[in-house]
């Protein structure tokens, strides 16, 4: 036909340029009102997950606005006792690999949606031992396999973390990073050591603290220019930290190093501090220290844990070996159920699900 494949003329031609113009102007203010950037996204265009399809967070942000309020979902939270990964301690690492540490576990931290241990030891290449008797040092090419099989947070707030020095501690806070796993409880000062480590998960922002008040030595805690674990005998920075986890979180879970060793239950002062603490904002607690499983209870619906014992640990006595796996489920209204997942060390850094 005629006419056909004509060039438009100037005037069909500008409105064709006007709707051009009017495309890449609605676009922009869409991406606008999005927020949408390059820095938001990784290469495939999504958000940068963590583990169970979360997004974690290493520092504070704001909380979602009530119109754009996350729709939760149910969580499932796990919290262990005392783990060694020091092949020292540990000789069967050596011969079994450090996937012996988690292998009698059915997979059962890489079905929830966190998991935090007490790492009862600095992972670190540094050798600069502390003069008392008991002296560890985990071994950092244990830590990829713990993130692999699941293990999203490892608690340094502990009586050993400070085993290589400054200098050992530092490096081991470096070390859990590097290997995707998010360190509490001990830091470059103080302000660090007693920080959350947040995650979103399943529209829920769940925030985990540390806190050591086993001292040894008593200069390992963190002062405010010096690397050292959180908030020591200072129980008035222990509830500080919760208190500022609580104001940027919607679940606080709180790991405490507390309590005598080798008691099967907790002291009067336990108690109070876990009651102030969960008046402070705590929604779980899990502690730690006694090397002995001690009970489970409750206050104001929420869980505490009082002593998780041993977990990947040396199989020294019936007592010591008999252990279990704290497990938290929070209902998409925010109901607390938990309870304790027998576990016992059948040998040496093996625990295994009863």
């Amino acid at each position: 036909m005629k006419g056909r494949h004509r060039h438009p003329g100037s005037a069909g031609f500008a409105a064709i340029v006007a709707a051009l113009l009017i495309v890449v102007a609605v676009a922009v203010a869409v991406r606008a009102l999005t927020g949408g950037s390059p820095a938001e996204s990784d290469a495939n265009g999504a958000l940068p997950k963590a583990p169970g399809g979360s997004v974690a967070t290493g520092s504070p942000s704001a909380a979602p606005t009530k119109e754009h309020q996350p729709k939760r979902g149910k969580l499932l939270i796990h919290g262990t006792g005392d783990v060694s990964l020091d092949p020292s301690y540990i000789p069967a690492f050596r011969t079994q690999g450090y996937g012996w540490a988690w292998s009698g576990l059915s997979g059962l931290f890489q079905r929830d949606d966190l998991t935090v241990i007490n790492l009862e030891c600095p992972a670190t290449d540094v050798i600069d031992p502390e003069s008392k008797q008991f002296v560890f040092r985990c071994d950092p090419a244990s830590l990829p396999v713990a993130r692999r099989l699941g293990v999203e947070v490892a608690n340094q707030a502990n009586n050993h973390a400070y085993d290589q020095g400054p200098d050992g501690l530092l490096d081991s806070l470096q070390q859990i990073r590097r290997a995707g796993i998010a360190p509490v409880g001990a830091g470059a000062d103080q302000s660090r050591a007693l920080r959350a480590a947040t995650f979103d998960l399943r529209g829920w922002r769940v925030a985990v603290v540390g806190i050591d008040e086993v001292l040894d030595p008593t200069y390992m805690v963190a002062g405010p220019d010096r690397p050292g674990t959180a908030a020591g005998h200072d129980f008035d920075l222990a509830l500080r930290a919760v208190r500022q986890a609580a104001e940027r979180a919607d679940i606080v879970v709180a790991m405490i190093h507390w309590g005598v060793e080798l008691d099967t239950q907790p002291r009067a002062y336990q108690v109070e501090e876990a009651h102030r603490m969960i008046d402070a904002g705590a929604d779980v607690i899990f502690g730690g220290h006694s090397h002995r499983l001690q009970p489970l209870d409750t206050y104001r619906g929420r869980p505490i844990f009082y002593s998780l014992g041993n977990f990947v640990w040396p199989h020294l006595s019936e007592e010591g070996s008999t252990t279990g796996i704290a497990e938290v489920r929070v209902t998409p209204k925010g109901r607390f159920t938990a309870r304790l997942l027998p576990a016992y060390v059948i040998s040496d850094g093996h625990p295994v699900l009863r």
